[in-house]
């Protein structure tokens, strides 16, 4: 079992996807550890985004993210990294395949409606940047076949 980080972007609550999006992970099998909507700070948009402070899109990274709530999801599953990333599509949504989030949703790569660890590296840093560990919960993973 892996854990990962989603974020759904300002646009996705702004376009009332919360639902259409949840429902696409949950589909995949993947079970919700925690989630809370949350407007973040300039300072929490840079810290999370550290790595990519020297990038010319940086700017406008950290504007977009703080232009209003985000929703903030720790989900857990078989390949849960793997499958988020490809549920969510290639980040720039004129690359992604039909079907996925970006693919449907997106209107732009700055803009490209969710977030997802790439690695498990990752995975740990981004659940343990936004959730404390008391805000985790553990139970079954979907254990039936859905249709």
């Amino acid at each position: 079992m892996e854990e990962t980080l989603v974020i759904i972007k300002p646009n996705g609550l702004k376009a009332g996807l919360i639902g259409e999006i949840i429902g696409r992970y949950e589909k995949a099998r993947l079970g919700i550890r925690a989630m809370k909507a949350k407007h973040v700070s300039v300072a929490e948009a840079e810290g999370f985004y550290a790595e990519h402070k020297a990038r010319p899109f940086f700017p406008e990274l950290v504007q977009f993210m703080t232009s209003g709530p985000l929703v903030l999801i720790a989900l857990k599953g078989e390949n849960a990294i793997s499958s988020a990333r490809n549920i969510n599509g290639a980040t720039n949504p004129a690359q992604a395949q039909a079907g996925t989030i970006r693919h449907d949703f997106a209107p732009s790569i700055t803009e490209n409606m969710v977030h997802s660890s790439d690695s498990p590296e990752s995975a740990k840093r981004e659940v343990s940047f936004w959730f404390e560990e008391n805000e985790l919960v553990a139970y079954p993973i979907y254990s039936h076949v859905r249709s």
